[in-house]
């Protein structure tokens, strides 16, 4: 692949993951405006956010397998202009009911090209070169991420909540046109596929495994969500019983077909299960001391959200940073001790976090966050850098899959998780109270986390042995 031709390809790899990231964060800062302009409930402005995340969630392995029987340039060009056309209805609707079914939509979409934007640079860059791609995909996520608040208010201030939807229009379809006219087959690693002319193997899509995986990722996102709410216990039970219910039959049907959704080439590795368990546990931690970070500065120092936002901002910053070092930690250290190293920082921010007080100042609080993004930074780096790499590379696409299921599951989990042991450490009656025991139970994660390091190769270019 030429070298025009393979930065095309991490430009809509960048470009795709950030717009998504950019949407997610600036939604929440205008969901008040929002719900006040179209005369909404609370619950119908839930589902813009609940929406998208049952349905791209759901979707995300199956996309997956498109890209890799169709070709992911294909599927992420598909993705991406449909992403950007159902921002631009967004922008138009006229009641909440349209904007609920947009963002359906765009869940579908978004689904389509998230794993392709791993699949193209799987192919672009020689495995031995993955490393720094994906930490600037990772550094440009938090970017967007840190900066989807800021811009979202802003532009809501000046121009209305639509104007946060319509941002995403211009880049989504430029992006979109260029890869699609971009055609350079010829792929940086001579052991991946010929996804031009994939389709024509005869290998079929297996549409009964797709759609149990997509109700087991339904009941277990909806079970999730609503988990914090009270008088849900019989909900909750039922719905997690419906998870594992769906689950085996998904595992058994999988195990028996000619064509499985998942190939056993894919998570019969120790090292690409292992990594996708720690991007799981590293985003659920993340997640669950931002919620319980964000919820200590504004109910308990009283710091308004632009304030806040300031205060966590170390965080997005040692992760836009610490990516790229993360790429050269993992030619020197290999992703085991890589990955060891950055749960570990995981661990001790959420510990740091933990024992904030009233008295507690910036630097303190600054401290703790930043070491909570430059252990995520780390990890994400390092667990996406081995599904990548070490999935095979006929099934790149069904591995990004994976990895963005770990991504959307991750932080639900975290969010939940963090909100239900709040409510149970009884912080409504004395607001604090919870911080300390829900951040330690974080952190007590992230450690055990580092358990799952162990299957990590020891060496850069090793693979662990299969699971049996």
């Amino acid at each position: 692949m030429s070298v025009s031709h393979r930065r095309i390809t991490l430009a809509g790899s960048v470009v795709g993951a950030a717009i998504v990231a950019l949407d997610g964060t600036v939604l929440t800062i205008v969901q008040p405006t929002m719900q006040r302009d179209l005369h909404a409930s609370f619950e119908q402005v839930q589902w813009t956010s609940t929406g998208y995340l049952i349905a791209v969630a759901s979707l995300l392995v199956f996309a997956g397998r498109l890209g890799d029987q169709y070709g992911h340039r294909q599927v992420f060009a598909s993705g991406i202009l449909g992403f950007g056309a159902a921002s631009a209805g967004i922008g138009l609707a006229s009641d909440i009911g349209w904007v609920i079914a947009l963002r359906v939509a765009q869940g579908v979409f978004g689904a389509l090209l998230q794993p392709a934007t791993l699949g193209m640079l799987r192919a672009a860059f020689p495995p031995d070169r993955l490393g720094m791609p994906i930490a600037l995909r990772t550094s440009v996520i938090a970017v967007a991420a840190a900066a989807g608040p800021l811009a979202g208010g802003a532009l809501a201030a000046q121009f209305g909540w639509r104007a946060v939807f319509l941002l995403n229009v211009v880049p989504a379809l430029t992006i979109g046109l260029l890869v699609l006219a971009v055609r350079d087959p010829e792929s940086a690693d001579p052991k991946a596929a010929d996804l031009e002319s994939a389709a024509a193997s005869g290998a079929r899509l297996d549409l009964a495994g797709a759609c149990l995986l997509a109700v087991t990722l339904v009941c277990l996102v909806h079970t999730l969500v609503g988990m914090p709410e009270a008088g849900r216990a019989a909900a909750t039970a039922a719905g997690f019983a419906a998870t594992v219910i769906a689950g085996v039959a998904f595992v058994r049907h999988e195990r028996r077909t000619r064509c499985p959704l998942v190939p056993p080439e894919v998570l019969g590795s120790a090292a690409v299960a292992s990594a996708l368990g720690l991007l799981v546990a590293g985003s659920a931690v993340l997640f669950g001391a931002l919620f319980t970070g964000t919820y200590f500065l504004q109910d308990v120092l009283g710091l308004d959200p632009f304030r806040s936002a300031l205060r966590a901002l170390p965080g997005a910053v040692a992760m836009v940073l610490g990516a790229p070092v993360c790429a050269v930690l993992l030619r020197r250290w290999a992703p085991r001790r890589t990955a060891a190293v950055a749960m570990g920082l995981l661990a001790l921010g959420a510990l740091e976090l933990s024992g904030l007080d009233r008295a507690s100042g910036a630097v303190a609080i600054g401290s703790g966050f930043f070491l909570v993004g430059a252990g995520f930074g780390a990890v994400m780096v390092t667990a996406t850098a081995v599904v990548v790499r070490h999935a095979p590379a006929e099934h790149a696409g069904v591995a990004g899959g994976l990895q963005q299921t770990a991504m959307n599951i991750g932080p639900t989990l975290g969010v939940a998780a963090a909100t239900t042991l709040t409510a149970f450490a009884g912080a409504a009656e004395v607001p604090g109270s919870a911080t300390a025991p829900t951040l330690t139970a974080l952190a007590a994660v992230a450690a055990v986390g580092v358990l799952l390091t162990a299957a990590l190769p020891g060496r850069t270019g090793v693979a662990s042995p299969p699971l049996p």
